[in-house]
């Protein structure tokens, strides 16, 4: 009987990530330009629970969620972005073998039965400014207010 009652407990305990999972998770992120590490880049990573910033290369602690993550880097002329998928973690999938749908509903909620992976690395491209043609140059000329007169004499 008190190996039924531990056996239980133990299993009860698997199935629900809400009491054993953690709601946030470290997520470090690197950002890459030409196959070489970048450093210096700020990072805004995004999700349905919330938003945090960094500084490349670094980590956070996010909030968890069944939503993806979204990760946008930026700094002068490079910017970069990449998104990190939510997936279920291995405790959400015992709770819905053993369970069933109440526990399953509670941790997709708090996002405890969903993970991010836990390196993010984010390829940055340069920004290129356009060439300007001849045609295309802005020619500096000081503006001449003309009176309503002059200017109706200029029409005609």
């Amino acid at each position: 009987m008190k190996s039924i009652l531990v056996l239980s407990g133990v299993l009860a305990m698997t199935g629900c990530a809400s009491v054993i999972g953690e709601k946030t998770q470290p997520v470090s992120v690197t950002t890459v330009f030409e196959s070489k590490e970048i450093a210096g880049l700020g990072c805004t990573l995004s999700n349905d629970a919330g938003s945090w910033t960094l500084t490349s290369p670094a980590s956070v602690v996010v909030h968890k969620s069944t939503g993806d993550l979204t990760v946008d880097c930026k700094k002068d002329a490079y910017v970069g972005n990449a998104t990190a998928e939510s997936r279920a973690n291995g405790a959400v999938w015992g709770n819905i073998l053993l369970g069933g749908g109440i526990g399953y509903v509670v941790d997709r909620s708090t996002g405890a039965g969903f993970d991010y992976p836990s390196g993010i690395v984010v390829t940055v491209r340069q920004l290129v400014a356009p060439a300007l043609s001849v045609n295309d140059a802005v020619i500096d000329v000081p503006l001449k207010l003309m009176s309503p007169s002059q200017s109706a004499a200029r029409v005609n």
